[in-house]
Parts: C-alpha cells; structure tokens; sequence
C-alpha cells in the first residue's frame, strides 16, 4: 500500500535532506545523541580520580561507587547508537512502502523511547544520590563539574526522550491516513464526482421499460407490398 501513513507522505518520495534536518523530531534526536556524549564523555575522561596522594588508584567520584559510573557509561552509550539508529530510521521512512512495516518502525521508537527516558531517569537519580553522598577531597574536586555536568544532562535526557516518545505515540495514533491520497485521486471538493464514472444524474430511474419508437407499427410484410420474385 502506497499512500501516506504514520505521518509521513507516500511512499517513494525524494529525500529532501534540508527539510528532513528542520524538522523537529530530527532536532530532538541530535539534542539527545549531544547529551548522550557529554555524559558518557564526561564520566570516562574526568570522573575517575585519585582520591588523594596516598591513593594512586582511580575512584569513582560518585561516592567511589563504581556501579554508578558504569551504570551512568552503559545508558549513555546506549542511548549514543540508539540516536544514531533512529536518526537512519527518519531518514529513510517515506521510503517504507508497507504499512505494517511502517507501523513496526513507529511501535519499535516508541518502545525504545520510553525505555531510554526511565533508563535516563534511574539514571539521575542514582548518579545525584551517590553525588550527595560524597565526601569532597582535594582529588574529587578536580572532577566535580564534569560529575554535577553527568547529572545535569542526565536530567535534560529524561525529558527528551520523553518527548520523543510521545511523538512517536502521536504517529502511532495517526495510523494510516488516507486524505492524501483520496485528495490526489478525487479532488479536494466533497461535490467532485468519481473518475470514470459514467455521465448522468446518478439516480436509478423508476420508469418501466418502454420499447423503441416506431417498432410496435413494424411488420414482417407491410400491407401493400410484395416481394419480388427473381
């Protein structure tokens, strides 16, 4: 089936690129894919520190809790090639022709972005109690803002996600929708007739049939007349 569904337009269509980076589910996915790197980023490169000189090893900041750096590494990672696989999936989807792989597509966002705003938001909140918990030595100071930037942005992910999967619930809910094509195929005016359809008033007539003039007069041999004989 090849008419528009789930939001998009018919299948097939050119890919316009500028307009696909304007519209506003593309900005959202690469906000978080940003937020996912500075998350990631930050906890990998400045929150494992030396507590002190007399302790050479690397420490999770987070209270030296190193389920929360992994915890907080793992979601943004996560989160880092999810964006990216979607982002492939907008791209491409006026170009599914299948309704029902259109719909899949729809139902697998809006699982994934449901599942990736409570992951963020465990997330959060884990990485903030462990934060509170912590005792600040002159060694965890040095990664506090990447630690308090961890936090921040894993707040900001939770309500992008969540954005986007009430976006991807709202396509969802549109399902196929077929006035585009009932407008290229029958016009926009509710009055326009149907292509192909035969000339007339359209009401069944309720006369009896009546035969063809002049045939109840017509004979086999009309008076008067003979035929010739060869």
């Amino acid at each position: 089936m090849e008419g528009a569904s789930f939001g998009a337009g018919r299948a097939g269509g050119a890919i316009d690129p500028v307009d696909f980076l304007k519209q506003p589910q593309t900005l959202l996915r690469v906000t978080t894919w940003i937020f996912s790197i500075v998350v990631f980023g930050s906890i990998i490169n400045e929150c494992y520190v030396n507590k002190d000189s007399q302790h050479p090893e690397l420490l999770c900041i987070f209270n030296e809790n190193e389920s929360a750096c992994s915890y907080g590494i793992a979601v943004g990672v996560i989160a880092f090639f999810g964006c990216i696989f979607f982002f492939v999936v907008d791209l491409y989807f006026q170009q599914i022709s299948s309704v029902k792989d259109r719909k899949r597509a729809v139902l697998l966002d809006l699982g994934f972005s449901g599942f990736l705003a409570f992951l963020w938001f465990v997330a959060f909140c884990f990485l903030a109690n462990q934060w509170q918990r912590t005792t600040l030595t002159r060694g965890f100071s040095q990664g506090a803002d990447a630690a308090r930037a961890a936090i921040t942005f894993s707040f900001f992910s939770i309500i992008i996600w969540v954005v986007l999967a009430l976006r991807a619930l709202q396509r969802y809910r549109l399902g196929t929708d077929m006035s585009l094509f009932a407008t290229e195929q029958f016009g926009t005016e509710a009055s326009a007739s149907y292509p192909g359809y035969p000339g007339g008033s359209g009401v069944e007539s309720t006369e009896t049939y009546q035969s063809p003039p002049f045939t109840e007069t017509l004979e086999p041999n009309p008076k008067g007349y003979q035929v010739p004989a060869y």
